[in-house]
């Protein structure tokens, strides 16, 4: 069994490396947009996926409403957990992909979830895809002991 890995509070120095483990991490996610969408609504929703989660992500680290952890292994951070703990909320969560499928996002969960039950929140809340993309995020999920609640969104281009 793996080492668990050292879950601790985010630094500047991290930010770089969550931005591009997490990129890499979400590209199976957008590919899956793409094929559960159809080209011309992804293009319409995520015209530079790259450019607009890389922001999501910096800001993220940076805003002042948000709580950052990362996960160890060795001397490198290859998971991040973002928590909105007045919104009780888990807010983002990336696993770098060499990484994946080590209990990382697993460890990561439980942090989260331990923070927010530590600072009395009473019901924790985390959103997730339902494409193909996001199986694992939520076998994640609910294997911490989340319970889903199915939702449909629906898009249509009209300028075609």
């Amino acid at each position: 069994m793996p080492t668990p890995p050292l879950v601790r509070p985010l630094t500047a120095d991290d930010v770089p490396v969550v931005v591009e483990f997490s990129l890499r991490a979400w590209a199976p996610v957008f590919a899956s947009f793409r094929a559960v969408l159809g080209e011309p609504v992804y293009e319409a929703l995520f015209p530079e996926w790259r450019t607009a989660q890389a922001k999501a992500v910096e800001d993220v680290c940076r805003e002042e409403r948000t709580a950052v952890w990362v996960a160890d292994v060795g001397d490198r951070a290859v998971g991040f957990v973002g928590v909105r703990v007045a919104d009780g909320e888990i807010h983002m969560l990336a696993v770098d992909p060499e990484h994946q499928r080590r209990g990382i996002g697993t460890a990561l969960t439980g942090y989260a979830v331990e923070r927010l039950r530590a600072a009395g929140v009473l019901l924790a809340v985390v959103g997730t895809g339902g494409d193909p993309g996001h199986a694992a995020a939520r076998a994640t999920y609910e294997k911490a002991g989340f319970t889903p609640f199915p939702q449909v969104q629906y898009y249509k281009r009209l300028d075609r």
